[in-house]
């Protein structure tokens, strides 16, 4: 990777970008098809969406996916750890007026996680400030590690104990490549240059999106269809904590709606908020909702953790016959992210974020977390990734 100079707040608008757009808002999404950037893609389409109608650009690091059904939108797809490739398909958004980044690489360590994706935010950001001279506002999705330090030193070092407040201090001592995205989000956003942030800070997040680093219920759904396949039992793989402990997780739709919200509200700019459900749920209860969803018997929690990633290791050939006797979208086992899931499912301790921030500038949607594992469970088998109910119930 090569260096990147300051950024620059100086902004003129090519003539081409001028004569393209119309005075609708225009969306840039980085990272379109993770997770969260799917939702919003189906929030800013609606017609009421705040802000619209919108034109909404797409930025992917792979080429579109089968299962990604937006012809609206415009999809680039675009490396953004290679800046060759970055400047000059970034060039010509000169009507972007809103960047929402939901983008990560996932590195080795935290140092490379810092330098890698502070190097993604800081190359869009180079590129897209002197052209886009509509740009008003760039919201930035981190997450609960904000409170917790790197997930590599997780159990290991103090961090602060739930409920988690935004106006906490930065957990002090190690790198955390969330506080390097802010700190270039800060410079390029700084009084100056006339452009609002917004910072948005989930925790488990349940949605739809094939390939994501970070899918923990489609990599779960994944052991749920091999286990009914094979007639295994469905045991909770994770530590009698995170069975146990209250927690509360994040439905990628809401999410997406805070995010736009932030985006178009004068009383969320330059501010950061975390977004949860709303409720507090702990795995006990998540596993018996998705046991019954799938239509497979919930056993009592063995006390016995179990790492998913060692357990499907050798569960490659299982899976594609599942795929290919169902007619399901092509995915592999080692697409999943079984590394998060099972991060996930052993927390040494309690995540619990309070919400009162983000009711008290005026976000009051909610979603009950139990409802949003079901939803997301159906709409992976509408969308052809997950057998159908037949499968099920066989």
């Amino acid at each position: 990777m090569c260096s990147l100079l300051p950024l620059c707040c100086s902004r003129t608008e090519s003539p081409e970008a001028a004569s393209e757009h119309d005075g609708h808002n225009e969306a840039l999404i980085v990272g379109v098809t993770g997770i969260v950037g799917n939702s919003l893609v189906e929030a800013l389409q609606r017609p009421d969406a705040p802000g619209a109608p919108w034109r909404i650009r797409g930025i992917a690091r792979r080429p579109k996916p089968r299962w990604f059904e937006h012809p609206d939108v415009d999809y680039i797809q675009c490396n953004l750890l290679n800046l060759s490739e970055v400047t000059p398909k970034l060039s010509s958004l000169g009507g972007v007026t809103h960047v929402f980044w939901v983008a990560w690489e996932k590195q080795s360590t935290e140092e490379e996680n810092c330098e890698a994706n502070g190097f993604m935010l800081r190359s869009v950001l180079q590129a897209l400030l002197p052209v886009a001279k509509r740009l008003k506002h760039v919201c930035l999705q981190t997450g609960v590690k904000h409170y917790l330090g790197p997930y590599f030193h997780f159990g290991t070092i103090k961090h602060y104990r739930p409920p988690f407040h935004e106006d906490l201090p930065r957990v002090p001592g190690l790198p955390n490549f969330y506080y390097t995205l802010e700190d270039i989000l800060f410079e390029a956003c700084s009084p100056s240059s006339g452009i609002t942030w917004s910072v948005h800070r989930p925790n488990i997040i349940f949605g739809f999106a094939p390939r994501n680093h970070a899918n923990v219920l489609g990599s779960l759904a994944i052991y749920a269809a091999i286990c009914k396949h094979q007639k295994l039992s469905f045991n909770f793989p994770g530590n009698r904590q995170s069975w146990e402990t209250l927690t509360n997780v994040s439905d990628a739709d809401l999410v997406a709606e805070q995010e736009l919200w932030a985006a178009t509200n004068p009383s969320a700019k330059n501010e950061a908020f975390n977004i949860a459900d709303g409720d507090c749920t702990s795995w006990e209860r998540l596993w018996a909702v998705m046991a019954r969803e799938f239509k497979l018997e919930c056993p009592a929690y063995d006390g016995k953790p179990v790492s998913l990633e060692q357990l499907l290791k050798n569960k490659k050939n299982v899976w594609e016959q599942i795929v290919v006797e169902n007619g399901l979208l092509e995915t592999a086992v080692q697409d999943e992210t079984w590394w998060a899931v099972d991060l996930c499912l052993n927390f040494p301790f309690q995540v619990v974020s309070c919400m009162n921030k983000s009711k008290e500038h005026g976000f009051l949607s909610y979603r009950n977390s139990e409802k949003s594992v079901i939803y997301w469970i159906r709409k992976m088998k509408e969308k052809n990734i997950l057998p159908d109910d037949k499968f099920w119930t066989s």
